[in-house]
């Protein structure tokens, strides 16, 4: 009987307990409550790094694409047996006849990710074509299973996209011997590679459009990785610096420096983690020592990834002042054409 009491009044103490916690528990404000809830999920996320938190959300947002210009999306400019796209970007008023030059953009994402739409090709895109150009943002083939090798696909596709703007100039009212190319990042890379590569470097397909120059007239590298063996191993070749030593160096823009590579426009900033300056200060000093014509622009305490307006400073005048003097001079001055001036309008930082 002592035993059976015993038990009773354990029992009866567990389940007071168990009561007391559910009812304090209850009591708890829900605001409260879900406040405590959100700070452990901010606290579990909070290791990931800025930059893998901004892409993490740019996969996870559909593209939202301006009001202020026009654009075709997903043209299918390798054909309809590519999943990789392009966006068209053009003015809302472009009057017949009218010529504009031409400016291809080439994502980032270290050739493993990245998409045309994502914001800071929608920024570099809005820019150039409110300042008088007709823009196209280009998907490329990506690295994206195990055991993928994917260059030099990426080259070739950069080159079919500016044979394609050529082949369509008629129908999209560009001037095919006025074509710039801008990238950011892995685009970066790819930018150098168009302006530098040469025929003789084995490039230069005969498909598609084969009977189109991939020739540009000029260049921006944003931040891009052009010195790949001072870098790291890079999944889109599958093998390592130590295996394939020379892939690495036909894959870097330094190695094609020469004096008559068209004008080249360098961007970077000093708190890069991601890719260092250094590999834009190669690129220079390559430059340089070809005798070609380049400017390298520093910018202080502006990490990677960014676009035409980071805080640390306003990049659209330095840009389009670059692209105006090597696209627009000589062009005949329409009035109220786009040609006949160029405009710095504030568009908004993504």
């Amino acid at each position: 009987m002592k035993i059976f009491l015993t038990i009773i009044y354990s029992l009866g103490f567990w389940l007071a307990r168990a009561e007391a916690v559910v009812t304090n528990n209850l009591e708890t404000p829900l605001t409260e409550r879900m406040d405590t809830k959100k700070a452990e999920v901010t606290e579990l996320v909070s290791t990931e790094s800025a930059e893998d938190a901004s892409l993490r959300k740019a996969r996870n947002t559909p593209p939202v694409y301006p009001t202020c210009v026009h654009v075709d999306s997903d043209v299918a400019y390798l054909g309809i047996n590519r999943d990789e796209k392009a966006d068209i970007y053009s003015p809302l008023h472009l009057r017949a006849g009218e010529r504009l030059p031409a400016i291809l953009i080439i994502h980032g994402g270290g050739f493993n990710d990245g998409d045309k739409a994502r914001p800071r090709e929608i920024n570099f895109a809005t820019n150039l074509v409110l300042n008088g150009y007709i823009c196209m943002s280009i998907n490329y083939e990506l690295r994206k299973r195990q055991g993928e090798v994917t260059w030099p696909q990426s080259v070739y596709d950069a080159k079919a996209a500016v044979r394609w703007l050529r082949k369509n100039a008629d129908k999209l009212q560009i001037n095919p011997d006025r074509i710039g190319v801008i990238g950011g990042s892995a685009g970066g890379n790819l930018a150098a590679m168009l302006a530098l590569t040469q025929p003789k470097d084995g490039f230069d397909l005969s498909e598609p459009y084969g009977e189109f120059s991939p020739a540009v007239n000029c260049a921006v590298d944003f931040y891009g990785a052009v010195k790949l063996m001072e870098y790291h191993d890079m999944k889109m070749f599958n093998q390592t610096r130590a295996e394939a030593s020379a892939l690495y160096e036909k894959a870097s823009p330094v190695n094609y420096a020469h004096k008559d590579a068209p004008p080249i426009l360098i961007v970077h900033g000093t708190a890069d983690t991601t890719v260092p300056l250094a590999q834009s200060q190669a690129l220079d000093e390559a430059l340089t020592k070809a005798g070609a014509e380049h400017k390298l622009v520093v910018v202080p305490d502006a990490p990677h990834t960014f676009n035409l307006q980071p805080k640390q400073r306003d990049l659209r005048p330095l840009v389009l002042g670059f692209f105006d003097r090597h696209l627009k001079e000589g062009l005949a001055v329409v009035d109220g054409g786009a040609a006949s001036h160029q405009m710095v309008i504030k568009v908004a930082n993504p």
